[in-house]
C-alpha cells in the first residue's frame, strides 16, 4: 500500500487522499478582462509531462486540508510534500 506523508497528519493510507490536479497555478488578476479563449486556458489546459510534478492533494478522508506534493508521475513515487503556501522544496 502507497502511504502519502500529509503535512499535518503524518504518513496515511492513499486512500483516504484525493488528487487536485497541478499546484503553484496562479489565478488571474484582472478576471473580468479575460475572454472565453483566456478562461478556457486558465480552467482546462495544464503541462502533462512524464516526471517530477507538483501536484495538489487533499487529504479527503482525514484533516480535509490542501497540501502539495512532488510526485514522480513515471514511478508513483512521493518526492515530499508541503503546506499551501510554502515554497516548492
Amino acid at each position: 500500500m502507497l502511504l502519502i506523508d500529509c503535512p499535518y497528519c503524518g504518513k496515511r493510507p492513499e486512500v483516504e487522499f484525493a488528487y487536485g490536479g497541478q499546484a503553484h497555478i496562479a489565478r488571474p488578476v484582472q478576471p473580468a478582462a479575460y475572454d472565453d479563449e483566456q478562461w478556457s486556458q486558465f480552467l482546462y489546459l495544464r503541462e502533462n509531462e512524464k516526471g517530477l510534478r507538483a501536484e495538489r492533494w487533499r487529504h479527503a478522508r482525514g484533516c480535509g486540508r490542501f497540501f502539495n506534493a512532488l510526485r514522480d508521475t513515471t514511478t508513483d513515487f512521493f518526492h515530499g510534500t508541503y503546506k499551501v503556501g510554502e515554497p516548492r522544496p
